[in-house]
């Protein structure tokens, strides 16, 4: 049992004494601070305290202390446990105060995307109570249905932020409700009467192989900028494409240490800290793509991969300015604003083509895309292949880029081709190559004599029509067939032919 002690510690220079209620349990000490201070006229000159109004008080507290403890089994706890109950037990915390340190933790442990919706989601219901510092006791279940119902004019955020919300308060009780030793410090749970509802169904946002091929060959907007954003979003939507729906985040933080041989490799951030794979996958960089990588590739000394992270504070900035990039072509393209696409649409794309179109089952596009489709455990403990991935991926872009209609002009790249082989004509060698627009081969040419890839597109652009207007992007696709290694260059009319 714990006993308790009105004494006095430390005195001030102004000759003053605080008083403290002395609590002993299993022969150890604490100490609870009063607002109570006494000189040494009110002790005994064996330091008792004998001022009878704070004696009077110290009574009092120490008589309420009693009554609370007789209720609880304190028998293995420590004497901090009994202070901190006893200081605690009957005031309400602040749930404001632990979501923000619960935030913070997720950030410490590298959940920096996920934080900002919990973030986002405490400052709704912030903003809904008419207070910063919302208390436990302010959660009820009336409270809680009231919040939701004012979120349900959201397409997403009516599920995901209450529970969000819901995960810090079973948080909260996990760490400081303490049911073996009876310190209950949230007394109340309004979850149990609580219906989240869900969130509405995401809307496909794939568009077809001829919108693809439409939007990648029409002429970029007029602008004064020196990187104009309209060509920054449809290169990064052609990258997202190419890479089998790869995220903006993920091409944001790409480090120079993930791309080597031909092949970036990454952790997946939206999903890399749930599964147990850390949601890896590999995929190789195709030759249509080539030129985009090369165009943004950071220096040397630069740990990132590209040089996106130098005009963009961070990913969502980046992700921001892409989509609008992408906004203004569709918007030159006169598409009605509400069909306008995004860098979404592109991973939607790629997972709809390769299975409308390609033959690819649900679990090869899951493969491609990273999804984990049900096998994450497996995952997590076997070295696996990704060239299965990486051929869907070049089927994928040879449907888009390299036909016309539903016909397929074959794989833009062997598997096993060496990746660090360079290109290399002479005279000597036999190259066949062909320009497209849109998909259709508009020029192509068989032969010998060429010293160079400049000298083929030279030849292949002057059988080009006059028709494709300025500022439009061509393909080049060029083989040695000597070497039997193949490369394809995008020229923009105007700029590069």
């Amino acid at each position: 049992m714990a006993t308790f002690k009105a004494t006095v510690r430390g005195e001030r220079k102004d000759g003053f004494l605080q008083v403290y209620i002395r609590v002993t349990h299993s022969k150890r000490h604490g100490y609870i601070k009063t607002d109570k201070m006494v000189t040494r006229k009110e002790l005994t000159k064996t330091n008792e305290i004998k001022d009878p109004f704070v004696m009077n008080y110290c009574t009092e507290r120490i008589m309420q202390y009693n009554e609370r403890l007789n209720r609880k089994d304190i028998s293995k706890w420590t004497v901090a446990e009994v202070v901190d109950y006893l200081l605690k037990g009957n005031e309400d915390i602040s749930f404001s105060d632990y979501a923000r340190k619960h935030i913070d933790r997720m950030i410490d442990n590298g959940q920096l995307r996920n934080s900002k919706n919990y973030k986002l989601a405490l400052q709704h219901m912030e903003r809904f109570f008419g207070t910063t510092q919302i208390m436990f006791g302010h959660l009820t279940s009336m409270q809680m249905n009231r919040w939701i119902k004012s979120l349900e004019g959201t397409h997403r955020a009516k599920e995901m932020y209450p529970v969000c919300m819901r995960q810090v308060f079973r948080a909260a009780v996990d760490e400081m409700n303490d049911y073996d030793n009876g310190i209950i410090r949230i007394k109340t749970n309004p979850w149990g009467k609580v219906k989240i509802p869900q969130a509405d169904r995401a809307e496909k946002k794939a568009i077809s192989a001829e919108d693809c091929r439409a939007f990648f060959s029409a002429p970029l907007p007029q602008t004064r900028m020196i990187d104009p954003l309209p060509e920054l979003g449809r290169d990064v939507a052609k990258l997202i494409l190419c890479l089998a729906g790869i995220n903006t985040v993920d091409l944001y933080e790409l480090k120079k240490k993930d791309y080597h041989d031909g092949v970036i490799g990454y952790r997946r951030a939206k999903t890399r800290k749930a599964r147990t794979d850390d949601a890896y996958i590999e995929m190789r960089v195709e030759p249509i793509i080539q030129p985009i990588v090369d165009k943004y590739l950071a220096d040397e000394a630069d740990p990132y991969l590209f040089t996106f992270h130098k005009r963009f504070c961070d990913s969502d900035s980046f992700n921001a300015n892409v989509n609008t990039g992408i906004k203004q072509v569709c918007k030159a393209m006169e598409i009605p604003k509400h069909e306008r696409y995004c860098a979404y649409t592109f991973r939607h794309t790629w997972g709809t083509i390769a299975q409308n179109d390609c033959a690819a089952t649900i679990a090869e596009v899951a493969f491609g895309m990273n999804h984990s489709h049900g096998h994450t455990v497996t995952r997590g403990y076997i070295k696996i292949d990704f060239t299965p991935a990486w051929e869907l991926n070049a089927k994928v872009i040879d449907f888009i880029f390299f036909s016309n209609a539903k016909s397929k002009q074959g794989g833009a790249r062997d598997v096993d081709e060496p990746k660090d082989k360079l290109f290399r004509l002479s005279p000597k060698m036999m190259v066949y190559a062909r320009a497209y627009f849109r998909g259709e081969v508009l020029a192509e040419v068989s032969d010998i004599g060429f010293s160079n890839v400049d000298e083929v597109i030279d030849r292949l652009a002057r059988q080009l029509p006059d028709t494709i207007p300025d500022k439009c992007a061509v393909q080049f696709r060029i083989k040695n067939l000597d070497t039997d290694r193949e490369v394809v260059y995008e020229r923009t009319k105007g700029k590069g032919f």
